[in-house]
Order: C-alpha cells, then structure tokens, then sequence
C-alpha cells in the first residue's frame, strides 16, 4: 500500500471487514457472493453520503449555468481584475450560489472515496471470488464489459448535470471524462470497476430525484409554448 493508502489504513480495513460481513450475511442467506456485496456496501456508502452529495451536486450545476453570464464579465471586465471580482461577488450573490459550497462536500468525501478505493484494490477474497463471466474479482474482467460499462454510466452521470448553455468546455468533460474512466478500468480490478459502476446507478437516481422538481416546472413552461405553436401552425393551413 502506498503513502495515501498508509494513511487511510484504518478506514480500508474498516470497508474491507465490511465487505466481509455482507458477504458471511449473504452466504447465510445462501448466496454467497463477494459482488453483491460490494454492490450493498456501494449503495450504503452512498445514501449515508447523500446530503453531502445534494449539496455539492447543486452548487456545481449552479456554477456550470452562470458560466454563460461569468465569460461575460470577464470579457468586460479583463484590464480591471478588481472590479471583475467585485462584479462576480455580485452574480454568485444574486444567484444565491457560493462557489465554495461545492468543495466542502467534496473534500469530505473524498477520503471515503479513496479509501474504498484502496479497500477494493488491495481487497483478498476468502471465498470464491469470481462474478458472473468474470472468474476473480481481483483481476481485470477478461471481457472488458464492466470498463465499457463504467464510461457509460459516467457519461450519463454528467450529462444530468450539465446545461444545454453550459460552454464548451462544459460539453467537452462530459465526454473526456467517460472515456478517462473506460480507459482507466480497462485494466482495474473487476470489483474496483464494479464499485464505481455501481456508485454512478445510485449517483443518477439520486440526481434525478434532486432535480425532479425542476423538470416538471420546466414542461410546465414549455406546454404553454408547444399549445401557441401548434394554434399558429392550425392557423396557417387555414
């Protein structure tokens, strides 16, 4: 283990034992199986984590929809870089957005995140530790199916939080980062992969639920539309 993993030792044996309790659970339960529970570990990782996530997932939509006004003022305001700071002072204010709303939660997760990482990583399988089509855990997936997996699944996590208007830098991370991901589990450890497959599930469903709201005001704005539409288009046959 090396110099990060050292120091979050006590919280990979900590995942690790849990693993291993889900996974005596399961056995006694006549299922035996080390994927399902890192799969069940996943998702209480997640939900425990959920109200950080809420908070960091909404303050970086926020941002990603002020870019547009942000490069505005930055293209006005480029020879005077204090006046520049006051004016974006006044559009996170105006927005209701703190820019560093966003990193706190990271930077609690992150530790967990990591530590489950090394967990998974350096993980030994005391029973059988094959998946499916998949004969160790411990080992890359010889299929690579998982891989391809895991970059769809990130894709479709960003593609929920990045807005039509979100720049171009926005649009691009939301096809380098997937990509960045299949390429990195290529040769990842099967439950490694699996994890982060997992975690990307519970990610969308728990954004859909955050931004369930806002889809149906926005339908709700654009029925009024479509009906004015389709009475002008009625209009025009006639």
């Amino acid at each position: 283990m090396d110099f990060f993993g050292s120091l979050l030792d006590p919280i990979v044996h900590l995942f690790q034992a849990g693993i291993n309790v889900i996974y005596q659970f399961l056995s006694n339960a006549g299922f035996p199986n080390y994927g399902a529970a890192i799969v069940l570990l996943t998702i209480i990782i997640k939900m425990v984590l959920y109200p950080l996530t809420v908070k960091q997932i909404k303050s970086m939509k926020g941002l990603q929809e002020l870019q547009p006004k942000m490069k505005k003022l930055q293209e006005q305001y480029k020879g005077n870089p204090q006046l520049l700071q006051q004016e974006m002072a006044k559009l996170y204010e105006s927005a209701g957005i703190n820019p560093l709303a966003g990193c706190l939660p990271l930077l609690v997760q992150m530790p967990i995140l990591m530590a489950i990482y090394y967990a998974l990583r350096d993980m030994t399988y005391t029973g059988d530790p094959s998946f499916f089509w998949i004969p160790s855990l411990s080992e890359a997936d010889p299929l690579h199916i998982l891989p391809v997996i895991s970059a769809l699944t990130t894709y479709v996590v960003s593609a929920q939080t990045t807005p039509a208007d979100g720049g171009s830098q926005a649009k691009i991370m939301m096809y380098m980062m997937p990509l960045f991901i299949g390429w990195i589990s290529w040769n990842f450890a099967a439950g490694l992969v699996l994890y982060w497959i997992t975690m990307n599930f519970v990610q969308g469903l728990q954004q859909w639920w955050m931004f369930r709201d806002e889809r149906k005001a926005e339908k709700e704005k654009a029925a009024p539309k479509a009906q004015k539409e389709t009475k002008k288009g009625k209009k025009k046959d006639k």
